[in-house]
């Protein structure tokens, strides 16, 4: 089945148009990407190694909105296709939503506690080769040997900054 993206202008609004999975974002139009770090009662962090079909690097769970989707929908969506899990929508803490002109993308970061067990999750074989809890200082030093998608450490360290004015729990910020 082929899954399409709504395009967007500068301003989020919808156009109307939509492209194709994979399809190139039209110059002058946006797409959206939804992002969620997952942290349980311990301060860890369920992070995803992804499939080598998907770059094979270490990553939180994501994707884009699909057609009809809205943001909070999309995340949603992808935490149950990539892990299997059902996650009531009012769970998700929006902690961040910005623009990428360079991307061309609004991207929206969510943020969820949640302690599933590791063999309650059932991953998408497809997108996902495994997933465990790490601490903050494990993610860094992936990101450091190369191991961890770029924008992804970014909207982690942009996520710890939220963190700090929530007066939340969050050791090692650095």
């Amino acid at each position: 089945m082929v899954e399409y993206r709504d395009l967007y202008d500068k301003n989020r609004k919808l156009t109307g148009e939509k492209i194709k999975k994979g399809d190139p974002i039209p110059k002058g139009k946006y797409i959206n990407v939804v992002m969620v770090f997952i942290r349980n009662s311990t301060g860890h962090y369920l992070i995803q190694k992804r499939s080598k079909a998907k770059n094979g690097l270490y990553a939180t769970t994501g994707g884009h909105a699909k057609t009809g989707e809205t943001s909070l929908q999309a995340i949603c969506a992808e935490v149950k296709e990539e892990l299997g899990l059902d996650v009531e929508p009012s769970k998700f803490q929006l902690y961040y939503s910005g623009r990428s002109e360079e991307d061309q993308v609004f991207y929206d970061d969510y943020f969820l506690e949640l302690s599933p067990r590791l063999f309650d999750i059932k991953l998408q074989k497809e997108e996902v080769s495994f997933v465990c809890w790490m601490q903050p200082w494990e993610i860094r030093n992936l990101f450091r040997h190369g191991r961890f998608m770029d924008n992804h450490y970014e909207e982690f360290l942009r996520l710890r900054e939220w963190l700090k004015t929530q007066n939340a729990k969050d050791s090692d910020v650095s």
